[in-house]
């Protein structure tokens, strides 16, 4: 299990308020809870919903890495998914991801040391019209330049 996630450390009050009001037979939705509290699944936490609902932590564990909405190290506060589709990577998605990480310092899938940022590509959004595209959170943005793009992280 990650190192990173092991080293921080953890304030255990949110866990113990998200198992308060969970019944104890709904992991995913504990673990979404959690994760949208913690901004990833600390292995603390994990542990402590293990011992409260008496899932096995292996169980728990292959939940987690089995979902790709689940992570297991800290994220930014901001994830950023650049689209790799073909119409986005023949629009120039290759240098709007030199872009993003020029600007933000990071390689594609890390995240800023701030934790205001993660940088992700993605297969596909589904929006080629906008192509070459990303979505930082839930809005989209498209029809990108490398100025467009510098513009747009320097606006969080």
């Amino acid at each position: 299990m990650p190192d990173e996630a092991n080293s921080l450390s953890v304030n255990l009050d949110k866990c113990h308020s998200i198992l308060s009001r969970a019944a104890s037979n709904d992991l995913i939705p504990i673990l979404q809870e959690m994760q949208e509290e913690y901004g990833y699944l600390p292995m603390a936490a994990m542990e402590e919903v293990s011992v409260r609902t008496g899932i096995p932590l292996s169980r728990i564990y292959g939940v987690v890495t089995f979902y790709a909405q689940f992570s297991l190290v800290p994220r930014g506060k901001h994830t950023i998914r650049l689209c790799a589709g073909t119409a986005c990577h023949i629009k120039g998605a290759p240098d709007i991801g030199e872009k993003i990480a020029d600007v933000l310092q990071v390689e594609e899938g890390e995240t800023t040391p701030d934790y205001k940022f993660t940088h992700k590509t993605v297969a596909c959004l589904g929006t080629c019209f906008l192509a070459p595209v990303m979505m930082i959170d839930d809005r989209y943005y498209g029809k990108l330049t490398e100025e467009k793009t510098e513009e747009i992280l320097k606006s969080y």
